[in-house]
């Protein structure tokens, strides 16, 4: 495997900072560590990031994650090992996805199962969380960044 390029934000490393400020941004609106990691786990293996994908198991692992709960994310409807929340939360990272795939988009049902978990500010952080990591995503998919690469 060979990546296209060196990733755009290696390029144009004016573009990291406001990038990773953005990714720290989303960790100050009170959700927890966990959830976020999941959250961009699951953004990660909806768009085929594999180098997200390995970042973000490695990561979550970091903030306590468990291999029961890693291992399955990607069928998590079908798992009992996520609380409530953490269901709302993927749900709507899931949503914020496939923006195009399935009208409207984000339904309301889902927007309101995610607030009756989280304040506006938690909201507001998941909702970063899902769109940095889309950008995150799409510029290594682009690219074809390799898996480990970075780290």
């Amino acid at each position: 495997m060979q990546s296209r390029m060196k990733n755009p934000v290696m390029v144009i490393t004016e573009a990291m900072g406001p990038a990773q400020k953005l990714m720290g941004a989303a960790k100050l609106g009170g959700v927890p560590e966990t959830t976020l990691e999941l959250v961009h786990l699951r953004v990660s293996q909806i768009n085929g990031c594999s180098a997200c994908v390995d970042g973000g198991t490695k990561t979550a692992r970091k903030a306590g994650e468990t291999e029961d709960r890693l291992a399955a994310l990607v069928a998590w409807r079908e798992t009992p090992y996520y609380t409530d929340a953490e269901r709302a939360a993927l749900a709507l990272a899931e949503a914020g996805t496939r923006l195009a795939d399935a009208a409207p988009g984000v339904s309301d049902e889902i927007w309101d199962e995610a607030a009756q978990y989280y304040d506006e500010r938690g909201l507001a952080a998941l909702v970063l969380m899902i769109g940095v990591t889309n950008l995150f995503n799409r510029l290594n998919a682009t690219t074809r960044q390799i898996a480990g690469a970075w780290g």
